[in-house]
């Protein structure tokens, strides 16, 4: 099978031209470097050897890209961001781009040209149709290949989710239409995988207690801004941030911030 090489590089430009794209690889570092960090545990489970070539699905700013370059042939990193995968390029990743991954199915990356596909803290962000991108994962991996991968799983970030919820429902707007997760179960993600060709050798959910980089406010910034959509007064934004952080400040611990993250960890082969 021949390796796609991809050298286009994601210009300033097309970050300001893509209206869709709400995400800051700028908040993202300050606000979220501990994704990356705790994402050592999944990479562990996906153990990468020398000779293999993976896809980084959900990659954004592209810190596991580099230190899964090191320990294999090749990787691709795939973000629907333009920022991230700019970021990801500045960084110096050596093929990073912008795909969704809703798109991988059609994409010319789905040639079963790729030994695993890895994604850290990204799935639960493509709600569209989850089982679409377990197809597109499918038709990049060879046969036998393998899919590790760690995301938001049930009850992940409930108290915070819970307080957003609420808010926008005081102001007449349904959350449910503004929320851009979906945090399944591990016997709905399984079944999910089955379906489309995977034999599932693990998955766990994983409670973790985070402690943040920042405090609710920031974390909403950063990770809930499709709830603040409908909401066109900026003043009002920023008073439904503060009533979310003073509704979850029994989850600051000494000035800590605190939110409890349920991950969904897994590891599944292509039949």
């Amino acid at each position: 099978m021949v390796h796609i090489e991809h050298t286009s590089t994601v210009t300033q430009t097309q970050i300001q031209n893509d209206d869709q794209d709400k995400w800051s690889s700028r908040k993202y570092v300050k606000n979220a470097s501990f994704v990356p960090v705790l994402g050592a545990p999944v990479v562990q489970l996906l153990d990468p050897q020398p000779h293999e070539h993976i896809l980084d699905l959900g990659a954004g700013d592209g810190v596991l890209t580099l230190d899964l370059e090191k320990r294999c042939k090749s990787v691709v990193a795939v973000d629907a961001s333009a920022d991230m995968i700019h970021a990801a390029q500045e960084a110096g990743c050596k093929d990073a781009r912008v795909v969704d991954g809703h798109d991988l199915v059609d994409h010319e990356l789905a040639n079963g040209q790729f030994d695993a596909v890895f994604s850290n803290a990204a799935l639960h962000w493509m709600k569209r149709d989850p089982a679409r991108v377990i197809q597109g994962v499918s038709k990049c991996l060879k046969p036998g290949g393998r899919f590790v991968a760690e995301c938001g799983g049930f009850m992940n970030c409930a108290e915070v989710r819970g307080a957003l919820h609420a808010a926008l429902r005081k102001r007449g707007y349904n959350p449910e239409e503004h929320d851009p997760w979906f945090f399944p179960g591990p016997k709905t993600y399984r079944k999910m995988l089955e379906d489309n060709g995977f034999q599932v050798e693990s998955m766990d959910l994983i409670p973790r207690l985070t402690e943040l980089s920042t405090d609710i406010a920031g974390w909403v910034d950063t990770f809930g801004f499709a709830f603040l959509a409908p909401i066109e007064d900026e003043d009002e934004r920023k008073r439904v941030v503060q009533e979310v952080q003073e509704t979850l400040k029994f989850s600051c611990d000494n000035g800590a911030w605190h939110i409890m993250y349920m991950r969904l960890r897994f590891k599944a082969i292509k039949a």
